[in-house]
């Protein structure tokens, strides 16, 4: 089953099983405060504010987290996004990369948080980590 939506174009969404299950969908996503004090960070202590298929974060030392996933990925080649940012003005562009160190894996995913301007890693107030496959 599939949802149209009005207008000449005829955008056709998948039905929400398809959404779940299929390449189209994103398999995780987590947004957590990276300044925490509590490690694993999760959503019943506050370090993470919302996620789906994510059961906690690992803080492994300044700026570098692994987000552990709720159920494993199919296999690791997905594709793994990560924004991060301070909530003070003053603070540097800040990015977000997977972690170069460590290899992809079904259950989980390590990045870490850098600020552009210096490269180097902080502890980021919001990191956003999405997981596509």
């Amino acid at each position: 089953m599939s949802t149209t939506i009005s207008g000449t174009s005829g955008v056709t969404f998948p039905d929400s099983t398809s959404m779940q299950t299929g390449q189209q969908a994103c398999k995780a996503w987590v947004n957590f405060d990276g300044t925490f004090a509590t490690s694993p960070f999760t959503i019943a202590n506050g370090g993470i504010r919302a996620a789906y298929n994510v059961s906690s974060v690992t803080d492994n030392g300044t700026g570098d987290y692994t987000v552990n996933f709720t159920t494993a990925m199919s296999d690791a080649n997905y594709s793994v996004q990560v924004i991060a940012a301070r909530s003070d003005a003053s603070s540097n562009i800040m990015g977000g990369i997977h972690n170069t160190g460590t290899p992809y894996n079904t259950s989980s995913i390590r990045v870490t948080a850098v600020r552009a301007t210096v490269a180097d890693l902080f502890d980021a107030s919001y990191l956003n980590v999405a997981v596509f496959r």
